[in-house]
């Protein structure tokens, strides 16, 4: 279920469904589910290992995926590492096919090779529903696996390797984007504990404050009237009055930007 959020102390979480890195790698696990079913009976994995491994590592991208997105509100880092967690789990399943296919003395298909192009040039539809998300996601993953079937599950095993090797790429690349994406975000505008630290300024700024003056008033005094708090010329956001600790202007008050540490403007409150 996607998550609304309406507390702005977290940030957006829960949207995995509507990325293509996740609704890729979803196929990748159920091509690869029946991928083992058909190459590995138990004959050929008596111990059922290569086939667990297989599978464990297609369905360890997809859930790392589900909850990097579910912690996303809280921790971006911690969103950054589930996700390359699921990126190391499909370079893994990536080396399991080319393994695969060595095996058969077939090496991995060209990227010049017109099999590829067309594999790498299928279309995943973006999934867009925000009710019933379950449900809704269901419908369509189920669209999108019949449409890449004839490559993903592809009679001879040899092309149906190949293919969901080249789809396991394609959602790792998109993985890899998304974390530098992430990234960047959290160096512009900072993470969970920076919200934090801005939400406890803006509550303090709203909420009657006991300040000392200059003159040693009370500023919530009600026989003392309180400034109100100005716009910062350089964001707009409100700021905050505060009482300089040391440096020439000591003890005088000034307007310091709740947008700190992103906005640094201050200005002098005079005095008489």
């Amino acid at each position: 279920m996607e998550t609304s959020n309406p507390n702005p102390l977290f940030g957006p979480h829960g949207g995995y469904r509507k990325t293509l890195s996740f609704g890729l790698t979803c196929l990748v696990y159920h091509a690869t589910t029946r991928f083992c079913a058909r190459v590995y009976s138990y004959k050929n994995d008596p111990l059922g290992k290569t086939s667990g491994q297989m599978i464990g590592a297609a369905r360890s991208a997809r859930q790392n995926i589900v909850e990097g997105s579910a912690r996303a509100g809280t921790s971006k880092g911690t969103e950054i590492r589930l996700l390359d967690v699921a990126r190391g789990s499909l370079e893994e399943l990536e080396g399991d096919y080319e393994t695969f296919l060595v095996e058969h003395d077939i090496p991995p298909w060209s990227m010049e090779d017109g099999r590829y192009k067309t594999v790498t040039g299928l279309v995943f539809d973006p999934f867009t529903a925000t009710r019933d998300t379950a449900h809704a996601f269901g419908i369509h993953i189920i669209a999108m696996r019949k449409r890449f079937a004839p490559w993903l599950e592809h009679a001879d095993v040899l092309v149906a390797a190949n293919a969901i090797a080249i789809v396991a790429h394609r959602a790792r690349s998109l993985l890899e984007k998304q974390m530098e994406a992430i990234g960047k975000d959290v160096i512009e505008e900072g993470g969970f504990s920076e919200r934090m630290t801005r939400l406890r300024l803006e509550r303090r700024d709203t909420t009657t404050q006991r300040y000392n003056d200059p003159t040693g008033k009370r500023l919530n005094d009600p026989t003392t009237q309180q400034e109100t708090p100005p716009s910062c010329p350089t964001c707009g956001k409100s700021m905050r009055r505060r009482i300089a600790k040391s440096g020439s202007k000591a003890g005088k008050p000034f307007w310091a930007c709740t947008g700190y540490p992103d906005c640094r403007t201050i200005k002098d409150i005079a005095t008489t």
